[in-house]
């Protein structure tokens, strides 16, 4: 069936997938863009530690990385989106093509300084979706066991933000054992997912960066958007 012989489509909106525009051979020269939040403020923060060696992995990759610090972060709604250490985020935000999330589990979920930093992201910033689009790894580091109701949360909220979160994640059990003396991480399983996981998310970034706005161009949205202009269009014809 051709897809302009559905009765119910508004044929001015739809448009045929154009498989050249996917696979169109130009491509950026930079080194991919990566974001990386961590959810603890301890001084010696698991989360955090493991963000460092995702950096470290991630650069070693060809990534340029960039780490916030999420000190001084006020809650959300404690102020305008004024404040510099909001303004500090939102710009990485924007810098960035990819993202990786790494919380601790505390009381079964991601914690308040995780939650916070992704509640400061907007869904809309100067008419842009800055996160739309954007790759995202999810990575959870636990006091005891492992567990994923951290990562599970921060999946639900990635597709909320409209981001393509890779299917592979990390879990680091007991993630106070996982590192020496000197806060590296120790050869292990667990270091080796976090590897499988930057490898992922680098791969993906590199295939979805540069067709990112066409892969989220979505008919509802042009369809809403073609019914608010013929309705300007009507009015200013009164």
């Amino acid at each position: 069936m051709n897809l302009f012989d559905l009765p119910n489509v508004d044929t001015e909106c739809l448009k045929p997938i154009d498989e050249k525009h996917l696979f169109e051979p130009e491509r950026s020269q930079h080194k991919p863009r990566i974001l990386l939040l961590y959810g603890s403020l301890r001084k010696r923060s698991f989360s955090r530690l493991v963000t460092e060696e995702s950096a470290r992995i991630l650069q070693a990759f060809g990534a340029e990385t960039k780490t916030f610090n999420p000190s001084g972060l006020p809650l959300p709604d404690d102020t305008d989106d004024q404040h510099p250490k909001v303004q500090e985020l939102r710009n990485l935000v924007a810098w960035s093509e990819g993202m990786v999330w790494c919380s601790p589990e505390r009381h079964g979920a991601m914690t308040a300084v995780m939650k916070a930093q992704i509640d400061w992201i907007p869904l809309a910033m100067q008419g842009m979706r800055p996160t739309q689009g954007k790759t995202l790894a999810v990575m959870q580091v636990c006091g005891g066991s492992q567990s994923f109701n951290a990562v599970n949360q921060m999946r639900v909220l990635g597709r909320w933000m409209r981001m393509v979160t890779i299917p592979n994640q990390s879990s680091v059990a007991k993630a106070w054992l996982e590192f020496n003396d000197n806060d590296r991480m120790k050869p292990s399983s667990y270091y080796d997912r976090i590897v499988d996981v930057m490898e992922e998310l680098m791969k993906f970034t590199l295939l979805v960066r540069d067709r990112s706005d066409y892969l989220v161009d979505r008919y509802s949205e042009r369809k809403e958007t073609a019914e608010e202009f013929r309705k300007r269009i009507d009015q200013s014809a009164m």
